[in-house]
């Protein structure tokens, strides 16, 4: 079947959170939220190399959802539970759908960062692969040096597979080394 075709949720939920699609008029509280923590983003995120205006964000919200709809890539917004308080992103990325292989990307907004949403989230999404998608493995890709995420990782259940060495220049301009966690469809969340 092709990806287009395929019907699953828009949103779902965990304990303390709405994990949904990017929607029209997102832009703007995803705008404050990056802004609030773009310096921290910065080291990691190549797409945190500025700040994006209100309707940069508003129009990548929208290229986000119709990606959605196509199946191409699966952006999530991360929301406390009936609010409209974005707590940070993630979502379903470098899909291939013949093999049912999805990579988790995330990042926590500065004020809620240590409490638990991003480990909450990925299991939640990771659930989600494997009992929705269908998923036969999901990945996590991270900087050798960025501890908070190798934490987010193996707190998820996920085994670290394999070192990419010298595989992508950081932020800095530096070759840095990036870590390959996974988690299989025989070891579900």
């Amino acid at each position: 079947m092709k990806p287009i075709l395929l019907d699953f949720p828009d949103s779902f939920e965990t304990e303390r959170l709405t994990i949904r699609s990017p929607l029209p008029g997102d832009g703007t509280e995803l705008q404050a939220a990056v802004a609030e923590t773009l310096d921290d983003l910065a080291p990691w995120m190549p797409w945190a190399d500025h700040l994006p205006s209100v309707d940069e964000e508003e129009e990548a919200v929208r290229r986000a959802r119709a990606r959605f709809l196509t199946r191409e890539d699966l952006w999530l917004l991360l929301l406390l539970k009936d609010s409209s308080t974005i707590v940070g992103g993630s979502g379903l990325h470098r899909i291939d759908w013949e093999v049912r292989r999805f990579e988790i990307g995330f990042w926590a907004r500065r004020r809620v960062a240590g409490q638990g949403y991003i480990s909450e989230a990925v299991r939640g999404i990771t659930r989600f692969a494997f009992e929705t998608l269908g998923a036969r493995r999901v990945e996590i890709r991270c900087d050798e040096r960025n501890g908070r995420s190798r934490r987010v990782a193996e707190r998820a259940g996920f085994s670290l597979e394999a070192t990419l060495r010298n595989h992508a220049l950081a932020a800095d301009g530096e070759l840095r080394n990036t870590l390959i966690y996974v988690r299989l469809e025989s070891a579900e969340a």
